[in-house]
């Protein structure tokens, strides 16, 4: 017993990998974006894009927006965690800032499709999945409409995707639901999770 309460006295605290995942337009970067402003502890992984930037994004913030050709080169030259081709254009997760900020003792969260999830999943099993669901899919609908980014034809291809991406809902550790007007409470959960995952006996050691 004494041996036991002196393990747990000095336990070590295993920096996590967590994934924040789900269909375009269920709230992925707003969630981010306030776990970013209640939290400095976390390392927020900014992920590589071929595609061009929106009015309100800034390069290394938003993404690293690069060329097609560059990100090809970093495919080939093996500098990626995951990448996927994504409504026709490239994003992928470059390896060497999730394995500083580990190394530094740091959680990484990422935000991921449904296909980059699987991959990180298969990659790295003690990544923590996290999957995030509108409340119906008429809502989900409503805020890609929102957007007003996407043309009709574009806004059926995203639902349908949407949809796809929710049958595969059992691949991930967690679920949750991202409420019209609830943002808050998505946010209190998401961070419960963490917490929670760091009170676990046996904790995830994730590696790369």
């Amino acid at each position: 017993m004494g041996d036991t309460a002196t393990d747990l006295y000095h336990r070590p605290r295993h920096p996590l990998l967590i994934v924040i995942s789900g269909p375009s337009g269920v709230g992925k970067d707003s969630v981010i974006t306030q776990i970013r402003q209640r939290q400095s502890s976390f390392h927020f992984v900014v992920t590589a894009t071929s595609r061009p930037p929106r009015p309100d994004e800034v390069h290394g913030v938003d993404y690293f927006f690069v060329s097609e050709t560059e990100f090809q080169e970093m495919i080939r030259e093996d500098e990626l965690l995951e990448h996927a081709m994504v409504y026709g254009q490239y994003k992928g997760i470059p390896k060497q800032q999730v394995r500083d900020a580990l190394n530094s003792g740091k959680d990484v969260i990422m935000r991921l499709d449904v296909q980059g999830a699987a991959t990180v999943k298969r990659m790295v099993p003690e990544a923590i999945l996290i999957f995030l669901s509108a409340a119906s899919e008429e809502e989900l609908y409503k805020r890609l409409e929102r957007r007003q980014t996407e043309s009709e034809e574009q806004l059926r291809y995203r639902m349908g995707l949407a949809r796809e991406e929710m049958r595969r809902i059992g691949e991930f550790d967690y679920v949750v639901i991202n409420r019209e007007c609830g943002l808050d409470e998505t946010v209190e959960q998401v961070l419960h999770i963490i917490s929670a995952e760091h009170c676990r006996v046996q904790q995830r050691r994730v590696t790369l």
